[in-house]
């Protein structure tokens, strides 16, 4: 995908119109035209990558710093009593260019089970077992 085919690379770019909100050299943030509650913001990296594991380690930080700013702004700027932070891996991304969901929350927002149906592990070994095969990969 070329920066001329993809909407986010078009929003960095200034050559598609958006709510920017945070604009550093590596980082964009603006808002998301179909809000989960007033004020959701996308913060995307300029760089073209994917999803977060195609992000190159030396804009890990630059992307949390933002990510972090916009979080810490729901609060002050909206009044927010805090923050849902999100991102998804191919599976649910609607924009095939990494971006990460700050929604502003308050207690009572009605929002609930966002998005997860929740499951159990069937024993103690069956949850053990799984993160042994994590740590080992990592």
């Amino acid at each position: 995908m070329s920066a001329s085919t993809c909407l986010f690379c078009r929003i960095s770019l200034g050559d598609e119109p958006a709510a920017v909100v945070l604009q550093t050299p590596e980082v964009l943030g603006f808002l998301d035209t179909r809000p989960v509650f007033k004020g959701h913001v996308l913060v995307i990296p300029r760089t073209h990558v994917v999803t977060v594991v195609d992000l190159p380690t030396d804009l890990l930080d630059p992307f949390l710093a933002g990510v972090q700013r916009v979080a810490h702004a729901m609060t002050t700027a909206l009044g927010a009593q805090g923050s849902f932070v999100a991102m998804n891996n191919v599976v649910s991304q609607s924009v095939p260019h990494l971006h990460c969901h700050v929604v502003p929350r308050t207690k009572g927002d009605g929002l609930r089970g966002f998005f997860w149906p929740r499951v159990r592990y069937e024993s103690e070994d069956e949850l053990q077992e799984y993160a042994v095969r994590l740590r080992a990969d990592l």
